[in-house]
């Protein structure tokens, strides 16, 4: 297992020392983190670490993908501030964060984290005058990534720095992200790819098999929608030369990254955090989990569920903030094929409790780019539209599914959740900052969305 911790500076091998060390920067407790590899294996001390905490409830929180160790730590400490505030008396809170092998693009702000320290956490020479190219940071992350790529990243760096005005440059950049990608692989044994969410389209990505040029393009187009700098052509018009369309191949760069931590994410969810759930369960009957996700993290919560048993009843809510899955994946039928159901068909019935979808209109990461990539899998949208057949639970909600209902915020808070099943509530009144691409995708840390995963778990005063 070659990358097991990519991405986070430690492998998930580090037994004892990993369990003892990874308690530091976070300032509620009892705090430990549970730490899987790509494949879903599970660190064992941080497994038997977590066991041994002393906790009525337990809030288990998994980030998402444009993170790596240090982001990830941060945003476990500042979305968990408020928690000891908010719960009634006899509720003992234990904390958890999921850290799994994901990847951070440094060059992309996040919302509420000091810039100046995102910047220590890199290098100080990060090349800033050249939108297009790689800093110095995203390329020692990718060089994790993708171990035993070095050369390839190099001369991926190298035409991304020099934006050559040259079809064939653009041809062996679109042939070697192919190879990073390396979409045609088959998934380990044992490990079916969980990247194909019914919902959306199965098979080699188109954008791996398209004029490369097309694709770029079209990706450069979409983040000059969101107001990103899409390279020396900010409006693309049809009659542009070659060398406007490289901010498209970065960005194509970062899709193949996105398609390996969709199929990573449902892989350490139901076969990683999933039966270390159950296993937790089996030892602890009268531990209430409480389950959080951020992003892909919300896909790792949510496909947890498919390695829990029915009639469990120690799972007691799921709060999705800006889920990055299908919003139909919990719909008995979708849409457009009335004869197939939801990659999570029916399990919002394990949770004995809410499954709450925390959605943004101010998120363009979702309202953008996850339908954008989704429908480069290679489906036509077909008579529905690009945003109902591609779009994603934290952009708009679950769909698709009678009685789920849907609330504000405000009315959340206000007058409660739902005691089971799945309900959308419109977080837009709070996550609304951030800058493009990604708008408000990571702008989650507010004590209200921490009151909403109380009042899902009945934990409130």
């Amino acid at each position: 297992m070659t990358d097991s911790g990519a991405a986070f500076g430690t492998g998930a091998r580090a037994g004892a020392t990993t369990a003892t060390t990874t308690t530091t920067g976070v300032g509620v407790g009892p705090y430990r983190e549970l730490t899987f590899d790509a494949q879903g294996d599970v660190d064992p001390a941080t497994r038997a670490a977590v066991a041994r905490i002393e906790a009525t409830d337990l809030l288990v929180f998994a980030h998402g993908w444009n993170s790596d160790r240090t982001t990830a730590t941060r945003l476990f400490d500042r979305f968990f501030a408020p928690f000891p505030g908010l719960v009634g008396t006899g509720v003992r809170l234990g904390y958890v964060g999921v850290v799994w092998p994901s990847i951070r693009f440094s060059d992309e702000p996040i919302p509420d984290f000091d810039p100046r320290a995102a910047a220590a956490d890199t290098d100080t020479d990060t090349d800033t005058a050249n939108t297009t190219g790689l800093d110095v940071g995203t390329r020692r992350a990718l060089g994790v990534f993708w171990p035993g790529r070095e050369a390839e990243l190099d001369r991926v760096a190298e035409l991304l720095d020099a934006r050559p005005e040259s079809e064939a440059a653009l041809a062996e950049f679109g042939a070697l992200v192919r190879e990073l990608a390396n979409v045609d692989r088959v998934a380990p044994a044992g490990r079916p790819s969980a990247a194909a969410d019914p919902g959306g389209a199965r098979g080699v990505p188109a954008l791996f098999a398209r004029d490369v040029r097309e694709v770029c393009r079209e990706l450069a187009e979409a983040l000059a929608a969101s107001g990103a700098d899409a390279g020396d052509a900010p409006g693309l018009a049809p009659g542009d030369g070659l060398r406007a369309l490289w901010g498209g191949a970065k960005e194509l760069l970062r899709q193949a990254t996105y398609y390996e931590m969709k199929n990573r994410a449902g892989v350490v969810g139901e076969h990683g955090l999933g039966p270390v759930l159950a296993d937790l369960a089996g030892r602890r009957p009268a531990l209430r989990v409480h389950l959080i996700g951020h992003s892909f993290g919300a896909r790792v919560v949510s496909f947890s569920l498919r390695a829990v048993p029915d009639g469990a009843r120690q799972l007691k809510s799921l709060t999705l903030l800006q889920g990055a899955f299908s919003h139909y994946s919990f719909s008995d039928r979708l849409p457009h094929d009335p004869h197939r159901g939801g990659a999570l068909q029916g399990l919002q019935r394990r949770v004995d409790g809410p499954v709450v979808a925390c959605h943004s209109s101010h998120d363009s990461a979702l309202g953008l780019f996850y339908p954008l990539a989704s429908r480069m899998v290679g489906d036509s949208a077909g008579l529905l539209g690009f945003d109902e057949r591609w779009g994603a639970v934290g952009h708009d909600g679950v769909q698709a599914l009678p009685d789920a209902p849907r609330l504000t915020l405000e009315a959340a808070l206000r007058d409660g959740l739902p005691t089971a099943g799945c309900v959308s509530v419109d977080a837009g009144s709070v996550v609304r900052r951030g800058g493009p691409p990604s708008g408000a995708h990571s702008d989650i840390c507010h004590e209200e969305l921490a009151r909403i995963v109380v009042g899902a778990g009945r934990m409130g005063r």
